[in-house]
């Protein structure tokens, strides 16, 4: 017999919620799989993309906010896509920076109690159920990651990008910590983990901390032109950087 936890009444329903009998976990397993397979057909033509991570509270006028707008502008002026989690805030910014200035534009969004609306600045989107599938389709079409001023779930992001970067995991795409006065308290525990020994002093140079929207830009296309070439691939939308 299995052993199942079985919800009480009146308590609402969550995603990940324990063991389930073998038929719901199967439907699970099934869930998450067209989740991805919808992911990877819709945005298989967006090209080569920066994703930029940030919070989804800062309004028009917060200044990082008008930072993001001139990230998603500088992106597409370089030719790549850029990417946001779609919602409004820093990712609206973004991606209103990148429609502005005619680049692609794509918000990769989430279902959530209090409903996350999708910004009116991208050309190209798809809503998730998941936050952990929502964060591969985040990060998988991205050469460099920009990580604004967030809360919990811009912390999640970064941290699990940079640790997939540390170990390897993906190439070594470069993450740009915007914000020194926001973030200069993390970026100490950053450097007390090096000085502990739980990470290489080699890790710190994984994330630029910067204040400077070019600075950043040049430090993205740097390593771009290091590492890759743009090339075309069949259909004219299509574009591919190759090793």
């Amino acid at each position: 017999m299995e052993n199942v936890a079985k919800k009480l009444p009146g308590k609402k329903k969550i995603y990940l919620n324990g063991n389930q009998n073998r038929r719901e976990e199967l439907k699970f397993a099934w869930k998450v799989f067209k989740e991805f397979i919808k992911g990877f057909r819709k945005l298989y033509f967006i090209g080569p993309g920066i994703t930029v991570f940030g919070s989804a509270r800062f309004d028009t006028e917060n200044k990082y906010y008008k930072v993001a707008v001139q990230f998603g502008k500088e992106i597409a002026k370089i030719g790549f896509t850029t990417i946001t989690g779609g919602g409004p805030g820093i990712m609206e910014a973004a991606n209103k920076g990148a429609f502005e200035a005619v680049g692609k534009s794509v918000g990769i969004n989430i279902e959530l109690p209090h409903e996350q609306h999708l910004n009116p600045y991208v050309n190209t989107s798809v809503t998730f159920t998941h936050f952990f599938t929502r964060k591969v389709l985040l990060v998988k079409y991205s050469y460099a990651f920009i990580i604004m001023p967030g809360r919990f779930g811009t912390m999640d992001e970064f941290f699990e990008t940079l640790t997939l970067i540390q170990t390897r995991t993906i190439e070594q795409f470069p993450i740009v910590l915007f914000g020194t006065e926001y973030y200069q308290d993390l970026l100490f525990t950053i450097h007390n983990m090096a000085d502990k020994g739980t990470i290489t002093k080699d890790d710190l140079k994984l994330v630029l901390l910067t204040d400077s929207v070019d600075e950043a830009m040049q430090h993205i296309q740097k390593y771009v032109d290091d590492n890759y070439k743009l090339v075309q691939k069949r259909k004219p939308s299509r574009w591919l950087l190759e090793k």
